[in-house]
This record gives structure tokens, sequence and C-alpha cells, in this order.
């Protein structure tokens, strides 16, 4: 059974990822964003698919009565730092090592996904009256079950037919099934499914609301930082985020400046050589007098071929060679 407050933990991570994002585009110590984020933990069909729908600011709000709007995240990057803060918070409550970390790490796929939509103004009620029933929907819609009764079912059997989002396709369960699966999506007496974070959060709330200041409305601010400066601040929210300055240098522990990027392979490969980084050790290519390939094994002996034997090594080449 699912650990269903994991899924607690879950939101916290987004919330540290979008928060050090966001912040960085208001170079001023009072800047605090917002994020009411909604725990899901099923997909289409009532399968177990643990994600989050979030609310977030664009931007960050300071000194009280201003909202300054950041640059659009970029969804490839923000995927990174979640999936890395996740698997550091599943690390550390014990269900997962530094082996599955490693393994899942090198997947073709990573199995996470950052998806950010459009914004949503204030005068959109529409658009934000939908968007609020999204976020926080249930496991399942009635309009889109049908229920079949044992007496109307070929094997005796009460039957749930349930059709998906997009009406293409169609599941059928047995009720009793249908209904154990829902009871897994239910959540734990006192779990909170939507949390409030930053500027949203309980405690920022009930302080705007003692100090007088909470139905105000802030005046909106470009950032004057542009794009690729904003990009440039990556740097210290990846140090922030892996515990590593890439901008530090190891041997003195100076500060590094970014001169250009080198993306060409064969630039890289002179510039290591160069610095004796390059260590790049390959098995030597087959030679003309290669032992032949129809070797005796004597199996009266042993059935493991000795390495010392000239059949197996070609004396110009160590055995170091082939083993590196």
């Amino acid at each position: 059974m699912f650990d269903r407050k994991l899924l607690t933990k879950l939101s916290r991570c987004a919330w540290k990822v979008l928060n050090l994002y966001l912040t960085q585009a208001v170079p001023t110590d009072d800047a605090k964003a917002g994020a009411a984020v909604a725990v899901q933990s099923f997909g289409d069909f009532q399968n177990f698919h643990p994600h989050l729908h979030i609310l977030c600011t664009d931007g960050c709000f300071y000194n009280d009565d201003a909202f300054m709007v950041c640059p659009p995240p970029d969804t490839v990057e923000l995927e990174k730092l979640f999936r890395y803060e996740v698997f550091k918070m599943l690390k550390s409550e014990g269900k997962i090592n530094d082996v599955v970390i490693e393994n899942m790490m090198n997947w073709r796929h990573s199995g996470f996904n950052v998806y950010c939509g459009k914004a949503i103004w204030p005068h959109n009620e529409e658009g934000l009256e939908n968007l609020a029933r999204y976020i926080i929907r249930t496991s399942f819609s009635q309009e889109r079950m049908t229920y079949v009764a044992a007496q109307d079912s070929s094997d005796r059997a009460a039957k749930v037919i349930y059709k998906s989002k997009d009406g293409k396709t169609t599941k059928t369960f047995d009720a009793l099934d249908w209904l154990a699966q829902l009871v897994t999506h239910i959540p734990n007496r006192g779990e909170q499914m939507v949390r409030y974070y930053g500027f949203y959060s309980n405690k920022s709330r009930g302080l705007r609301k003692k100090a007088g200041t909470d139905d105000e409305v802030p005046a909106l601010i470009d950032s004057d930082i542009s794009r690729k400066a904003f990009r440039k601040n990556w740097a210290r929210l990846i140090q922030k985020i892996y515990h590593a300055d890439p901008l530090l240098c190891p041997k003195c522990l100076g500060s590094n400046r970014i001169i250009s990027f080198i993306d060409d392979s064969e630039i890289i490969k002179k510039i290591l050589k160069h610095l004796d980084l390059w260590e790049v050790r390959q098995r030597p290519p087959p030679r003309a007098n290669a032992p032949p390939l129809n070797i005796h094994i004597d199996y009266a002996d042993s059935q493991i071929p000795s390495y010392e034997d000239d059949l197996y090594c070609d004396p110009d080449y160590p055995i170091e060679l082939y083993a590196s």
C-alpha cells in the first residue's frame, strides 16, 4: 500500500523548486511567491498516478503593494530539479537507495513531466472557474460511468463501464473491483489535499488580514531583468538545489565566469588532451596476424581458457589493454 504521506512531501518538493525559480526575478529579500497545490493520486481510469495541479503566481509580491512579473519558466529545467528533489526525498524516507536512483537517472524517459499552461487573468471568470474545478476534480466522473446490473450482465456479475476523458476508449470493471480501486484514492482522516504556500499560506494571509491589507490589489510591474540575465541566475539556483556551486573553482576556490559554450566534440577533445584529461581507453583494433578462430579447448582439465596462452592474447597488446 502506498504511503499517502509521501504525496504531501511531493507537494513540498514542487514548491521548493518553484519558489527558488520565481524569486530570481525580484532582487529584494522580501519577495514572496505563492502557490496552491492540489495533490492527485489517480489517472484517467483510477489507476495510481501521483501528480500535482498547481496554481502559481507568475512572479513575486514585494513591498506589500507591488507584484513583479518574471519571465516564463523553462519546464525542462524545472523537471530536472523537481526530479532531483523527489529522489532526495524518497531516499531520506528509505523508499529508494542510490542504486535505484542511478538506474532511474539512466532511463530514456525520466518518468517526470512539467507542463506550464497559459496565464489566466482575473477578468476571465469562466477560465478561472474551469481551472479551479479541474485542479480539485475527483477520481471519477459520474457522467462517464455506466452501471450494468448483475441480471443484465452475461456472467451475472455487476459491472462498471467507464469512458476515458477524451471519450475514445472505455474500460470494464467488476463493480466490487471498481469500488476497491476507488477506496485507495480516498484521503486519510485529516489529510489536506490542497496545500497553500508562500504568499497564499495561512500564516501570510493571517498577517495581512491583521494588518488590514488582505484586500489590496498590488500594482503590476514588469521585471527589469532580461531573459538572458535571468537564465544566468540558474547557476545560483543549481547551487541551492544540488548544494554545489558550478562557478566555483575546485582548486583555488575562486570564482569562475562563463566565457563561451563549446559543443564541438573535436574541439572538446583537443582541449581535454592538452590538459591531459582525455583518458578514454578503447579496446585495440584487431591485427592482421591475429590468432585463428578455431581454438581447441581441453575440457578434461578446465573449461576456462588461460589468459596467458598465446592463442588468446596478441603479444603486441598486453592483457591490460583488453581488460580496460
